[in-house]
């Protein structure tokens, strides 16, 4: 019985890791990610440092094209943040999840803890109860035994005063046999 408790808890121990592991994998996953789209958000700012700078034009100005080629990496680079914030709402609720999930492991062991508490409560009050019980036990079983060596002691003093008795009644009876008078 034992053995099968100790199997079946090392193999929920087990499950539990691995499902830890797997939302740790995917959190770092998600971290990952973020920070390729951060990495890609700063090159796409150093290339519209670029192209500010770029200035094609007639003496030196920028032209409408330098113009639109700049909007379109600010685009690109508000596009990105809208991913990133995206990313960053997933990694959330990954934390938000493990967050609940250890919260809910808490208060489960914790449930665990105070029936275990009771349990262990109840036995020990249960023991001195079956303790007192033994007590009276013992106290009658000591009782019952002094009762029955004095029975014994009784029948043995009544057992050798009737002895006595009879070879006294037989010492006065006359033998059978020539009688004086």
């Amino acid at each position: 019985m034992i053995r099968k408790a100790i199997i079946f808890l090392l193999s929920i121990a087990s499950l539990t890791n691995a499902t830890f592991a797997q939302d740790s994998s995917a959190y770092e996953l998600q971290r990952n990610k973020i920070n390729a789209l951060l990495a890609e958000r700063s090159a796409k700012f150093g290339q519209y440092e670029e192209s500010l700078n770029a200035r094609t034009g007639i003496f030196g100005f920028q032209t409408k094209r330098d113009i639109k080629n700049s909007n379109e990496i600010l685009r690109q680079i508000a596009i990105n943040d809208n991913n990133i914030f995206t990313e960053l709402k997933v990694l959330l609720d990954y934390k938000d999840l493990q967050f609940q999930e250890v919260k809910s492991n808490v208060d489960h062991n914790q449930l665990r803890i105070d029936s275990y508490k009771k349990t262990i409560r109840d036995l020990q009050v249960k023991n001195e109860e079956l303790l007192a019980y033994n007590q009276k036990i013992d106290k009658s079983k000591d009782r019952l035994q002094l009762l029955l060596l004095l029975f014994v002691i009784a029948l043995a003093v009544c057992i050798f005063l009737i002895y006595r008795k009879n070879k006294i009644i037989k010492a006065q009876k006359p033998h059978a046999g020539i009688k004086v008078l």
